[in-house]
Parts: structure tokens; sequence; C-alpha cells
């Protein structure tokens, strides 16, 4: 008997211990199901509109004497360039990716400088009501200059496609993170400004740990808002200024007639349009700890 009383309890171990394993795999699958619903709801709605709205493309461009392709033809027409975007026969004759990294690159630059130049002016505007009162008449009448009408003036100061097409970036998106980080700066607290006169902060501390940090989601609103208007403005740029690049390629494609090459490259300038506004919104989440829109 006192070997049966001894037992009693170790028998019972094992039923417990698969209660406890259970219970991690309970939560494992309830974790997993909660993921699958959330990827469910976001990624439903889209693809439901998406393929509505390829089924009325198919629909138009499938009727006789219609002046468009439709899917189905494009897909078909434009499949050597889907299937191999890497090619490189020289010249211009490059596939989508070289055509698409061109385009990044003169974006990259033109973006970069707009960065810093309307960061460092949006603080001077934010910080100074002389500068305020002097500056932003001017900027908002530039602002409102069409990017293509830079570019004639851009090439006859750079005689060079290269840089004009940056410097269309450049003053293109420059505008909105300019007036974004004005308004942010001048949005800041009473009680931050307070703080930092108490521990006496001097200029450089103040603006690395109140100025920016008060201002971040302004200012990366500003910066989405640029980076989509620098895509916007290289498209159209290079149509004009030539070269590698996808505003080329799609210009190139209409001299050529070939639609359902236009009709691809525009596809992939709205999907890496697309990735470049996510990325920044992500970059703007980190900064401000999710204060950032998007």
């Amino acid at each position: 008997m006192e070997n049966v009383e001894t037992l009693a309890p170790v028998e019972g171990l094992p039923r417990v211990h698969a209660e406890r394993v259970a219970a991690p795999g309970a939560a494992a699958r309830a974790a997993v199901a909660r993921f699958g619903q959330a990827l469910m709801a976001r990624a439903v709605p889209p693809l439901l509109v998406l393929a509505v709205l390829v089924g009325i493309w198919e629909l138009l461009g499938s009727r006789p004497g219609s002046s468009l392709p439709s899917a189905s033809r494009t897909f078909i027409e434009t499949w050597d360039l889907i299937r191999d975007p890497f090619f490189d026969n020289g010249g211009n004759d490059v596939g989508l990716f070289w055509q698409l990294l061109a385009s990044l690159k003169r974006v990259a630059y033109g973006y970069s400088l707009a960065a810093v130049a309307g960061v460092a002016l949006g603080v001077l505007i934010g910080q100074s009501s002389w500068a305020l009162r002097g500056l932003d008449p001017i900027f908002q009448v530039l602002r409102t200059v069409p990017p293509l009408a830079w570019l004639p003036l851009s090439l006859a100061g750079f005689r060079d496609s290269h840089p004009s097409a940056i410097f269309v970036i450049f003053i293109t998106s420059i505008w909105p993170i300019i007036i974004n980080t004005s308004i942010g700066i001048r949005n800041i607290p009473d009680d931050y400004r307070n703080v930092a006169r108490v521990i006496r902060l001097n200029g450089w501390e103040y603006f690395w740990q109140i100025m920016l940090p008060g201002a971040a989601p302004y200012i990366f609103s500003g910066l989405r808002i640029g980076v989509g208007l620098s895509w916007l403005a290289i498209v159209a740029a290079e149509m004009l200024v030539g070269g590698v690049g996808i505003g080329f390629f799609i210009w190139d494609a209409w001299n050529s007639s070939r639609i359902a090459d236009i009709i691809l490259a525009l596809i992939y300038v709205g999907l890496v349009g697309f990735v470049l506004d996510r990325l920044v919104a992500w970059a703007g989440r980190r900064v401000t700890r999710g204060t950032a829109n998007g």
C-alpha cells in the first residue's frame, strides 16, 4: 500500500506535463490563426479590386477596334521583358531592371540633396520669424512652378542631361520637406523649450535632443511627399533628356508604337513608387517610434 501511495503523484506527472506542452502549442496555433486572419483582411480586398480592374481591362482591350491591348495580350507581348529584366545589349538596349536602376540613382542623388537642404531650411524658417517672413513667400511662389518648367533652365545651366535631371528632382521634392519641417518646428511644445532653458542645453544639444525628435513626425511626412514627387519628376524629366532610364524607355516605346511595353513600364513605375513610399514610412516609424503617419 505504501508503494501505491507513493506512485500516485508520479503517475499524474505525464498528464500535467502534456498540458504544459500543449499550452504553448495552442498559443502558437492561435498566433498563426490571428496572423492569417490579419493577412487575409489586408490582402484580400486589394486583390479583389485588382482582379476586377484586370477583368475590366481585359474586356475593354478585347473589343474589336480597341486602341489599347488587353491584359492577356500585354502579358504575351512583354513576356521577354518580364522574363529577362537583366539583359544588356549595350547603349540604351538594356532590360527594365537597368532602366529602373538608372532612374533610382538619379532619384537618390536629387532626393538626398533635397532632404538635407529642405530640413535645414525648414528648421531656419521654423525657428526664425524673420526667415519666415522673408523666405516663405518666395518658397510659396517657387513651389507652384511645374517640375518640367525647370528643365530647360537646368539644361542651359548644367549643359548635361544627368545633373539637369537631378536638379529637377531636387527642386521638385524640396518644397514639401521645407514646409512640413518648418511647421513641425513651430509646433514644438513650449514645455520642451522651457526644459531646454532650465537644463541649459547648448544649440547643438537643443537641436538633437529637442528640436528633431519633436518635429520628426512632420519631417517624415514631408519626406514621404518628397520621395513621391521625386519619382514623378524623374520619369517626366527622362522623357525629355534621354539616356538610360525608365522615363526614356517609356518615351522610346511610344515612338516605336510599343504600347504593351509602356503599360508594363507604368506598372513597374507604380510598384517602385509604392516601395519608396513604404521605405520612408518605415524609417519614419522607426525614428519617431510610431508617431509618424503611415
